[in-house]
């Protein structure tokens, strides 16, 4: 499950508990609450910041829940729900007004990669960081929309390569010399005042969150239009 927190002009979103923060219906539905929350109360300045207690960030959907199902047949039914309920976390990721960072102090897997990559920034931890796309090492196909956002947030063919043929496991030094990552970080502590830094550096711009919304649709509409994201021209305040 999730909580989120508001301090000052940051929110926080925390996936909570020890575990490995898998996305089943249940978080999936935690964190789409969560952000429709913050949506609602954003002001200018405003920024979120998603993070997550114990070692992983998040390691993607909750295969051992979808294959407790009574046949193979219900298991992919439970997978491909979980696949259509990720994909308004995505969207309103990518349509929240405000900007947002992924502190990732741990591993971030399959959707929770993606999760990562929703983000604007995405900050490692260097010793314990991981970014790791594995659906060719556990033979699961790629759901499109995993893809488009992968074309709109990796700009190097070779990291997209490296990432989605390769399965490659990217910590955060490399992460952040392939363009995937924004900085990396020695220690949770490290990376949580980073983390802060940031949000507060962007949240002095007072950006209106509408228009910053539009911007980042604008920046991505491919993925956008995948997920039924219309873009809408700002009007200028003059």
């Amino acid at each position: 499950m999730c909580t989120l927190e508001k301090r000052g002009d940051l929110f926080f979103l925390t996936l909570t508990g020890d575990g490995e923060h898998r996305l089943g219906p249940a978080v999936i539905d935690s964190i789409l609450s969560a952000l429709s929350e913050a949506a609602a109360q954003s002001t200018p300045g405003s920024v979120l910041i998603t993070t997550s207690q114990g070692k992983f960030f998040s390691n993607g959907f909750d295969l051992a829940w979808a294959q407790t199902a009574g046949s193979p047949a219900e298991a992919r039914e439970r997978l491909h729900g979980m696949v259509a309920s990720f994909r308004p976390v995505v969207a309103a990721l990518l349509s929240l007004p405000m900007p947002t960072i992924a502190a990732v102090q741990g591993h971030a897997a399959a959707s929770g990669l993606l999760l990562a990559l929703s983000h604007d920034y995405i900050l490692l931890r260097s010793d314990r960081g991981l970014l790791y796309m594995p659906e060719l090492d556990i033979g699961l196909p790629m759901p499109d929309y995993f893809s488009a956002m992968g074309r709109a947030k990796i700009a190097s063919s070779s990291a997209m390569r490296d990432i989605f043929l390769q399965s490659a496991k990217l910590k955060g030094e490399e992460a952040v010399r392939m363009g995937v990552a924004y900085s990396a970080h020695d220690g949770e502590e490290a990376l949580s005042e980073a983390s802060i830094r940031l949000g507060e550096q962007l949240a002095k711009r007072k950006w209106q969150g509408k228009v910053y919304a539009e911007i980042r649709k604008s920046l991505y509409p491919d993925v956008c239009s995948m997920l039924g994201l219309p873009h809408k021209v700002a009007t200028p305040k003059l």
